[in-house]
């Protein structure tokens, strides 16, 4: 992986936290618009350690691939951050 470790591990853990918080606040009954919330702030976690992990793609395997790699390898790495920024914009 190419991403900044030290910017993605502890993002990955908080939100991991984070589900651990929410699955308690559902066994403990708690108010739906909480628990709502902490999803969100869940979820936000998460997709900021994604664009992290696809900045590290981009600004490494995409680098190498443009700077040694095939017309066939580049336009691969341009298909894999497509499909993964399709999936993000849903």
């Amino acid at each position: 992986m190419k991403a900044d470790r030290e910017k993605v591990v502890p993002l990955l853990k908080t939100a991991r936290g984070q589900l651990d918080g929410i699955l308690k606040m559902i066994e403990d009954d708690r108010y739906c618009i909480d628990i709502s919330n902490q999803v969100l702030a869940t979820i936000s976690l998460l997709n900021k350690a994604n664009r992290e992990i696809i900045r590290g793609h981009i600004s490494g395997c995409v680098q190498d691939s443009f700077a040694a790699g095939t017309p066939e390898e580049q336009e691969a790495k341009i298909g894999e951050v497509m499909a993964v920024i399709e999936k993000m914009s849903r």
